[in-house]
């Protein structure tokens, strides 16, 4: 019998997603929280699991699967996930190349592919790669369900839910497996069995060299979300267009075991929509603050669901960083993919949150469906115009699980050669068309936008007199180098 009823391994593709800016540490490396969550899960109902994380360890594919061999497990379970949503498909060429290694070296073992992108695309993944299963969904009954089942006997595997798997040369699938209804039920997240000591956070975050980059940890406090962007994919992992809440009790909780256990002060509070039910904030936020810790932590909300109070209370409570999804400065363009909010609620959101004292990451994207020339112009002079802390400039991407995909294939639209072209700074980085430009406009476009925007000499001045003269240097050192892009 193996000693290891599930390994979970997440694969490494640091460098064919980030090229030189991983090699350069600017890039973040977070522990992979749903492999950490299903195995305390699975755990707790009695089996043995182990988690391999490939890429915090710097393994090629070939170790990783000779790493596999060795632990001999029941069950792998390949995660394919990432810093966002969109990640899980960026990383389907690493975890695919991981799969093919391991069935050369040992080709007798069980594999599961799980994540967003398996679950958006869970039959053409199936044919794509030489995986047995995919499992669709959140994970916790279907891998659960596969560990209890014979996996000769066709009957019981059709029990499980949420399972692809091939049988008699055709494609079948079980129905989707029940969302967890009270996610307080989960137990903590099996930070145990991952290398907390060497995970790091984003450059931008530590800024002023307060707090270093490790150890850094990453926490939930809802999942899903409730709205309905159409160039998001996130709804399609869980089924629906959903947010569920754990009890403020039980996320301070965690805060102080990752405190107490592995001295982590920078935290990402990794949930879509963190800044929507204000009970929720101000509660967790009181806790917090009762429990005295000295945190850096970051955080996702839109712009037209903060309040003053509620921004204050966040930054009392150790919340440094915002990051806002502005994606557009013009409202046709935003209003073209269902954001749902007024473009002057941006600058709203901005005076607030610098009341509060907390900074401003934000989020922009150029090549949404009615952009041209002029309105993506019109985004990168508002960018300049708010000059906040930090920005992500980003290409829109038809990623599986979004609308903008589905509407992209019913269209014939070209997409990326490759699951490497849906990672934002890849040599294989292709955007969708616009109604009025080619991707390689797109493209020229974004990367000009971010040389400008962090070359800008009143965003260099604001740096500096915020942070100080070591994170200029950094910014400047951020600059170094050209992204090589093959369709640019």
């Amino acid at each position: 019998m193996a000693a290891t009823d599930l390994l979970i391994v997440r694969p490494g593709n640091q460098k064919s997603l980030y090229g030189d800016l991983s090699a350069r540490k600017l890039t973040g490396i977070e522990p992979p929280l749903w492999a950490a969550m299903l195995a305390a899960y699975i755990r707790h109902h009695g089996f043995r699991v182990e988690i391999l994380d490939a890429e915090v360890m710097h393994w090629s594919h070939a170790e990783t699967a000779e790493k596999i061999k060795a632990i001999n497990p029941r069950l792998v379970q390949v995660a394919v996930s990432g810093t966002n949503p969109s990640a899980s498909t960026w990383n389907m060429t690493g975890a695919g190349i991981l799969i093919r290694h391991l069935k050369t070296v040992a080709p007798e073992l069980t594999t599961v592919l799980s994540g967003l992108h398996p679950s958006a695309l869970p039959e053409r993944t199936l044919n794509d790669e030489a995986v047995d299963y995919i499992c669709q969904g959140e994970g916790f009954h279907t891998i659960q369900g596969l560990l209890q089942t014979a996996q000769t006997d066709a009957s019981a595997l059709a029990k499980v839910p949420g399972l692809w798997y091939r049988q008699d040369g055709h494609v079948v699938s079980t129905p989707r497996a029940p969302l967890i209804k009270n996610l307080d039920d989960l137990p903590m997240p099996a930070w145990d069995l991952l290398p907390m000591e060497d995970y790091r956070a984003h450059n931008w975050h530590c800024l002023g060299g307060k707090y270093d980059r490790q150890p850094y940890g990453i926490i939930y406090t809802s999942l899903g979300c409730p709205f309905n962007c159409s160039f998001c994919c996130i709804n399609s992992f869980f089924g629906k267009n959903m947010i569920r809440f754990r009890s403020p009790e039980k996320v301070v909780e965690e805060i102080q075991f990752l405190v107490s256990s592995y001295g982590i002060k920078n935290i990402r509070i990794i949930d879509e929509m963190f800044v929507l039910r204000p009970s929720h904030v101000m509660k967790l936020c009181d806790l917090i603050i009762s429990r005295g810790f000295d945190l850096n932590m970051w955080v996702y909300a839109r712009v037209d669901t903060v309040t003053p109070d509620m921004l204050k209370k966040m930054k009392q409570a150790g919340i440094n960083w915002i990051c806002y999804g502005f994606e557009s400065a013009n409202q046709d363009v935003l209003d073209g993919v269902r954001k749902g909010y007024e473009k002057t609620d941006v600058y709203e959101a901005v005076r607030m949150t610098r009341a509060a004292g907390i900074h401003i990451l934000a989020n922009y994207m150029f090549g949404l469906p009615d952009d041209d020339h002029k309105t993506m112009q019109e985004t990168l002079d508002q960018a300049k115009e708010l000059n906040c802390e930090f920005a992500n400039f980003y290409c829109c991407m038809a990623y599986p699980g979004s609308k903008l995909y589905d509407e992209a294939v019913a269209r014939g639209v070209r997409l990326p050669d490759s699951w490497d072209g849906y990672s934002q700074l890849s040599y294989e980085t292709l955007p969708l068309p616009t109604k009025h430009l080619a991707p390689a406009e797109v493209l020229r476009f974004r990367d000009h936008a971010f040389k400008e925007y962090f070359s800008n000499p009143a965003y260099l001045a604001m740096i500096e007199k915020t942070f100080g003269s070591q994170a200029l240097n950094e910014i400047r050192n951020m600059l170094e180098g050209e992204i090589k892009r093959k369709h640019a």
